[in-house]
């Protein structure tokens, strides 16, 4: 009788099975997202024609357009996400610092804090601004805030999380030596995330440097106001100028942040 030879098979029967459904419920997603999305297939079709129209529109940038308004913007952009981003540090610390189990065991401390932070983080820049616009009215005040409240739960986060992975040798030795809770918090914990603190402020920063060049797209402040003023007149020369900044922006701030990283991490 002749041995049968075994044949390797990446994926057992139960695993193919369970990849087809997979794939046939991802498919069927993916069609009801097509359908609830009301998709004008006309327009899509049209797309590519009306992006070159576009782009042709917007050559050549209109570069005078620069130290009028955009210089001033950008400034402005610059000090919404600067400012936004200090005060989030302001009331992210302590939110933390009650999120921590290790710092703070009360459990109805710990759920008021995460509550505050999931509120924080759910809210898009973009409905905080809304909101804001409505409270202080159209202006990078409204901006600030904007991205103050929604840098809260990042910071608060990802902050709190580096303070529970605090190893707990150096803490008992300082409560071994009598140190008190704010001691504890000085010397034990505070060198141990200060590496975190500043990469997580960091990312945040530049992360408000993007967010805060479409608030004005709502009213509040920045590049996003003039270039909403210039979209509406159809001033496709400054929109591209406009564009062009907020790119090169975003990659000397990217450089900014690396070298800073570097430096204090």
């Amino acid at each position: 009788m002749a041995a049968v030879s075994a044949v390797w098979q990446r994926h057992s029967r139960g695993q193919k099975l369970a990849r087809t459904v997979l794939w046939l419920l991802v498919a069927a997603a993916v069609a009801a997202s097509l359908k609830g999305i009301d998709v004008i297939w006309e327009f899509l079709w049209d797309a590519p024609e009306q992006v070159a129209d576009m782009a042709w529109r917007m050559w050549p940038p209109d570069l005078a357009y620069y130290p009028q308004e955009v210089h001033k913007a950008l400034m402005e952009t610059f000090h919404i996400a600067t400012v936004g981003t200090i005060f989030s540090m302001l009331f992210a610390l302590p939110l933390a610092i009650l999120a921590a189990h290790n710092l703070t065991p009360n459990k109805a401390l710990n759920l008021f804090a995460k509550t505050c932070l999931v509120a924080s983080r759910s809210v898009n820049s973009l409905v905080w601004a809304l909101l804001f616009v409505a409270v202080f009215g159209p202006g990078p005040m409204a901006g600030t805030v904007a991205i103050a409240f929604r840098s809260i739960g990042f910071v608060g986060k990802l902050l709190g999380e580096a303070l529970e992975e605090v190893h707990f040798g150096a803490i008992e030795a300082l409560k071994a030596a009598g140190a008190t809770q704010t001691s504890q918090i000085l010397y034990g914990y505070w060198p141990a995330v200060k590496p975190a603190f500043w990469s997580i402020m960091l990312l945040r920063w530049d992360i408000n440097i993007r967010e805060s060049s479409v608030l004005g797209l709502v009213g509040a402040g920045g590049l996003g106001m003039i270039m909403n003023a210039a979209i509406d007149t159809f001033q496709w020369e400054r929109v591209a100028t406009i564009l062009l900044t907020i790119f090169a922006v975003v990659v000397v701030v990217e450089i900014v942040v690396t070298f800073f990283r570097r430096r204090l991490i």
